[in-house]
Formats: C-alpha cells, sequence, structure tokens
C-alpha cells in the first residue's frame, strides 16, 4: 500500500491491498477517497483485522448514513473481541462510511443526496456518485460476504430487522443468523450497498439496528452477536452459533403508508405490532386539537419502523408495514 502520510498517527493511504498486512495482526487506516475545497484530503476509517489463517474476507460497514451511529460500537465492539491469532480469513470493517455526512451529524451527502440511493456510483459523476464509486471500487469489491448496518432515519425509530434477497440460500442463511425480529425480502438493484455488492456476486445483507443519533446498548449487543454467528457459519472462528429464543417474522416485502394532510400525528401502533386490514393506526389533528382524519392501515401487516415526530407534513411518513410471508 502506498502511503500518502498520516492523520493522528495512523497511515494515511490511497490504495487498499489487504495482502500487505501481516498475517496475524490488526491494522488501522484511513484510505483517501476524493478531495474537499482546499484539496485535503477526506478519508474513510478502515479497520483490518487479518487472521492467521487462510479464509474469506468479511466486510463489516456502518454509518452510509452519516446519522446513524449504532453500527459504528458494534464494529468496534466486535473488532476489540476477536483474536487474529485464532481467526481464519479476514475481516475489513469501515466503521463510517459517509464521512462528509457524519461530520455534519446528517443523514445525507453533501449535495444533498442520499448515498444508499446511488451505489455503485459512477467514475465520471457527480461529487457523491464519485465517492459512492471509489468506495465500491477501492474496497468493497475485496469482500467476499459483506454486513451492511444501518439505523432508522430523523424522527422515526425501527425494529431490530435485516433486508436481504431470500432468493437466495446464503444471503438467506446470514440473514437468519442475525436473531432479527422481522427479515423483509429485499432483491438487488435497488441503488443500495447491499444491492451493488450482490449485483458483484458478494453476498450481503442490510441490518436494521435501532434508531438514529445514539448508541442502544441492546441493540448493539445484538448486532455483535448477529456478526459473531456470521463468523461461525463462515467458519472463520472456532466457536457455537448463538440462538436466540425468537420468532423471527418473514415479509415478502414491505411498503411505507403516508399522510394526506398535514397536521400533528399520533401513531397508535408500535414496533413488531400485527395490524389487520383497516384497523385505525393513527390519528391526525390540526394545531386547535380538532382531530382531521384517522388512517387505518391499507393491508395487513407487521409494523417494521413508525414514525414518532408529531408534526407531519402532506405526504409524511406514518408506518413502514412488511407483508407477511405466507
Amino acid at each position: 500500500m502506498s502511503v500518502l502520510g498520516s492523520m493522528n498517527n495512523i497511515p494515511l493511504i490511497k490504495e487498499f491491498n489487504i495482502e500487505e498486512v501481516k498475517p496475524g495482526t490488526r491494522a488501522n487506516f484511513w484510505l483517501h477517497l476524493i478531495s474537499d475545497g482546499f484539496g485535503s484530503p477526506i478519508s474513510i476509517p478502515v479497520i483490518v483485522l487479518r487472521g492467521k489463517h487462510d479464509g474469506p474476507v468479511l466486510g463489516l460497514t456502518a454509518a452510509v448514513h452519516g446519522n446513524e451511529l449504532n453500527g459504528i460500537s458494534v464494529i468496534q465492539r466486535l473488532c476489540g473481541e476477536i483474536d487474529v491469532e485464532e481467526l481464519r480469513g479476514s475481516i475489513v470493517a469501515v466503521p463510517v462510511v459517509n464521512v462528509p455526512s457524519f461530520m455534519r451529524k446528517k443523514r445525507r451527502f453533501n449535495d444533498g443526496v442520499d448515498l444508499n440511493h446511488i451505489m455503485p456510483g459512477r467514475k465520471d459523476g457527480n461529487v457523491s456518485q464519485v465517492y459512492a464509486y471509489r468506495f465500491i471500487d477501492r474496497i468493497a469489491k475485496k469482500f467476499d460476504f459483506l454486513l451492511d448496518l444501518h439505523t432508522a432515519s430523523f424522527g422515526r425509530v425501527n425494529s431490530y430487522y435485516v433486508r436481504a434477497d431470500l432468493s437466495s440460500d446464503v444471503t438467506k442463511d446470514l440473514a437468519i443468523l442475525q436473531n432479527a425480529d422481522i427479515i423483509v425480502h429485499n432483491p438487488p438493484s435497488d441503488g443500495t450497498l447491499r444491492g451493488a455488492a450482490d449485483e458483484m456476486g458478494i453476498p450481503a445483507i442490510t441490518v436494521e439496528v435501532g434508531n438514529p443519533n445514539t448508541f442502544q446498548k441492546r441493540l448493539i449487543r445484538s448486532g455483535v452477536t448477529g456478526i459473531h454467528n456470521t463468523l461461525c457459519y463462515l467458519n472463520m472462528i472456532d466457536d457455537e452459533i448463538v440462538k436466540e429464543e425468537k420468532n423471527t417474522v418473514l415479509c415478502d416485502s414491505s411498503f411505507w403508508m403516508y399522510t394526506d394532510k398535514g397536521g400533528l400525528l399520533t401513531v397508535h401502533t408500535e414496533l413488531r405490532d400485527v395490524v389487520e386490514k383497516g384497523e385505525v393506526i393513527a390519528t391526525l389533528r390540526n394545531v386547535f386539537g380538532d382531530k382531521i382524519t384517522e388512517y387505518v392501515a391499507e393491508e395487513s401487516g407487521i409494523v417494521i419502523g413508525k414514525s414518532v415526530s408529531p408534526v407531519n407534513q402532506t405526504g409524511g411518513r406514518i408506518l413502514h408495514m412488511g407483508r407477511i410471508k405466507k
């Protein structure tokens, strides 16, 4: 790897080559992707745990949206627990993918684009497209498997759930290993990092680990356990898969319900509630307290996520519903 310099005594590199990391060691890097208006490098943090023995490369990514923090702590804890002397293969972890948004405590990239809608980016595109392309080209394409860690967005909360292509036996297995509340079938070719990896032949899942702008200890523990199970499944460590007593719900697909008026919204359902078609799920009132309308479930399903922000404009989100697999 060509070292350009260092940041806080951590090497700054432009090309990443896992073969240059000594077996049985951990190494931290800053990987240069783009430059800012002063020509200074904008770089992502990369943690490499290279085992002493041969095996696959497991990629772990978090904070593709800059306000999604639980995944950062999941990666930190997991990397602190692994004994590289006994590891087969390598773990390559990027605790913050979207560095510009992380620095601004924002969800979207500098140009207002959702980075997880434009993967794999474009080599000759605008700033967000180039950033996405170089992330894929310089690091993600080196993975053999990928777990991409996310949370809900501003004003919303999520159950602990997984998105995966359930038509693939491998990604279905990876999803089940996370001990999630809900698993939603999601094919590739959707602009996400998970979808872009799948298109490159890298089995990948998205793990939604709770809520934004905070660390949630229980969900972080669940995320660490899921990765531990993945390492066991891939024969990268000698340990037992931890199975929780949980009835994971499989969904064929999911959809959002939206308001058609503005006002103050109260959502009556809780995460993981199973609701029936026609059931009242939310009430909208005006600023004087008068009821404007009630919203009912458009079809039966399970509550994956919901809005918790009372102030709701026309077209605001109400519920994220999963269509339960028959």
